[in-house]
């Protein structure tokens, strides 16, 4: 007669007795960090447009530090009755005329004239010296080749200030009429030796090594979390030389290995000896770059909390709240350490692949699951929180935006292409048009995600410094 009131109580008192067991804060086994000693940066080969600029003016320069003083001397008198000697007046001018170079040499020419006969073993000569002032004018095309400006003088003349005369036998003869016939064979030696100086003074190779050694030194892109970018010349490619606009540009094109690493500088390093030097009809132009988009595990577990802020996740009259996120990595996946309140209390832990999302730019957790210390417990507690709805919610809000990361890095690395000197007369600029994630890494201080970036990149060098 009293059963149905005892029975009612004996479950009550259950049910009780279980409300009061899972409000005990239950303490689940932490698992520790572990992160791989050596991380791997896959370099990348890329080709970069390298146009190399040289004004009309640099060009002048080089040639008057090199064309200097007396420029030709011609000491037998014996063989055509003429010594000569021919100084640089006044620096060489330079000028682009539809796609040559005109070239006005002042000289000063002193020239000793021996006149009069030899016949039936008798002699007689006379000598006299002429001093004359004028300008040489040649037209040259200049052609890169084996890392050397060389020029084939096309056109020359002379113009002189004035035309002295010598009296011979009381008639006044033009002194130019008697260097004539040496001037003839003067201009073909003053045009070799005009080329000669221009390919010594303008051999280009030791500036384009030390622009191409400054670029590949290692630079820090990201100070913060020391995020290195190196480039490691390999090959370059000549097209041609193009004259216009006052200035000389040979177009050429580089193979480069390009490196990204964080925490330690690139492997790669500038061996000038084994840079090849190649003709090629076609320049290539793909640049290709791994950048890194970086958070820290405090802005991570920040960002995730988002997703659980203002939610209590249900399973029938069972409920819990996440309070606190943290995160850290473990032999290359992460561990999410959710602090819960509710029908549950304490800190439990999951653990999964980290992969990105291209269509929504985040981060997610992939086969993400309890871990095993963390699971048992949760199943002593029953199957409602390890394998429920609540599990389920729980683990769909395992996820955060990237987006503002890769805009930073886009952000950084477009600084590096963005008019960067690494020394005077280089500049690097760039555009990087597509950005692709590609891994992620997770290093002790921080998730590194590595983004493939594609794009087009320039190295100007500008003048012979």
């Amino acid at each position: 007669m009293h059963r149905f009131p005892v029975i009612v109580f004996f479950i009550v008192l259950a049910q009780l007795l279980s409300a009061c067991g899972t409000t005990k804060k239950i303490e689940s086994l932490k698992p520790e960090p572990n992160y791989s000693k050596e991380i791997v940066y896959e370099k990348q080969v890329s080709y970069v447009n390298m146009p190399i600029e040289m004004s009309i003016a640099d060009m002048q320069n080089q040639l008057n530090k090199f064309l200097t003083g007396l420029i030709y001397e011609d000491n037998n008198i014996e063989d055509d009755n003429l010594m000569m000697k021919v100084w640089k007046q006044a620096p060489i001018i330079l000028n682009e005329n539809n796609g040559k170079i005109d070239m006005v040499l002042p000289l000063k020419i002193w020239v000793k004239v021996r006149y009069g006969f030899e016949k039936f073993g008798l002699k007689a000569y006379d000598n006299r010296e002429i001093n004359l002032n004028g300008i040489i004018k040649l037209t040259t095309t200049p052609v890169f080749n084996d890392w050397k400006f060389t020029t084939s003088t096309e056109k020359i003349s002379f113009e002189w200030n004035e035309s002295p005369t010598i009296n011979i036998a009381g008639k006044n003869i033009p002194a130019t009429l008697l260097i004539n016939p040496a001037l003839a064979l003067f201009k073909n030696k003053i045009a070799r030796s005009i080329d000669e100086s221009i390919n010594q003074s303008l051999d280009i190779k030791p500036y384009l090594f030390n622009a191409l050694e400054q670029i590949s030194k290692p630079v820090e892109v990201n100070k913060d979390y020391h995020v290195w970018f190196a480039m490691q010349p390999v090959e370059l490619y000549t097209n041609r030389a193009v004259i216009a606009n006052k200035k000389i540009t040979i177009v050429m094109g580089m193979k480069a290995f390009v490196e990204t690493a964080v925490n330690s500088t690139p492997s790669l390093q500038f061996d000038k000896n084994k840079i090849l030097l190649l003709a090629a009809d076609k320049l290539p132009d793909d640049f290709g770059v791994t950048i890194a988009g970086i958070v820290t595990y405090e802005n991570a577990a920040a960002l995730m909390q988002t997703n659980f802020t203002g939610k209590q996740f249900k399973s029938g009259s069972r409920s819990v709240t996440i309070n606190n996120i943290n995160m850290w990595g473990k032999d290359g996946k992460m561990i999410v350490e959710l602090n819960m309140s509710g029908s549950v209390n304490g800190n439990f832990y999951l653990s999964g692949v980290p992969v990105y999302d291209a269509v929504k730019k985040e981060i997610y957790i992939a086969d993400i699951d309890f871990v095993l210390d963390s699971k048992n417990k949760l199943l002593a507690l029953g199957d409602w929180i390890a394998h429920g709805t609540i599990a389920k919610k729980i683990k769909e809000n395992c996820h955060y935006s990237m987006s503002e990361q890769l805009t930073a890095a886009e952000t950084t690395t477009k600084n590096y292409f963005n008019n960067y000197q690494p020394v005077k007369g280089v500049t690097v600029n760039g555009v990087l048009s597509s950005l692709n994630p590609t891994k992620i890494i997770l290093t002790p201080n921080a998730i590194v995600t590595t983004i493939e970036a594609k794009g087009k990149v320039a190295v100007s060098i500008n003048g012979m410094q």
